[in-house]
């Protein structure tokens, strides 16, 4: 099981404002956040639910080539409002909200370029 998982951006304040948008459809927020004074390296920002931080940023290179990053969601609507308030907060387009079929009948996603071109998804795996 895993229990975290980052990526490294290149504007890390304006990556922050974006997944506090982008993820706030699925529940998501800005849990806690560290200094390079605390962390002895660099800035990073820690993203979750309930108060458990899962997701978290890093200040620095971006990672190359960039990552995919999936997050479930347990009904459709969370995937199509990640989308549009992904879209809003300066994401690119990297899939529209639709079931990928190929994957499996009820898989249901939608696909985002952060500002890095990291491509983020929101997915059901419930039947509609």
């Amino acid at each position: 099981m895993i229990d975290h998982t980052g990526i490294i951006v290149s504007d890390f304040d304006k990556s922050k404002a974006f997944y506090q948008k982008a993820l706030a459809p699925i529940g998501y927020t800005l849990v806690m956040e560290f200094p390079a004074a605390v962390t002895g390296h660099t800035d990073v920002a820690g993203f979750g639910e309930n108060g458990k931080p899962d997701f978290w940023i890093s200040r620095g290179s971006p990672n190359q080539p960039p990552l995919h990053i999936a997050f479930r969601a347990e009904t459709r609507a969370p995937v199509d409002a990640f989308h549009a308030a992904a879209l809003a907060a300066g994401g690119r387009d990297n899939g529209a909200p639709g079931i990928r079929a190929h994957y499996h009948p009820d898989y249901y996603g939608a696909f985002v370029l952060d500002p890095d071109g990291h491509n983020i998804e929101v997915v059901c795996h419930c039947p509609a």
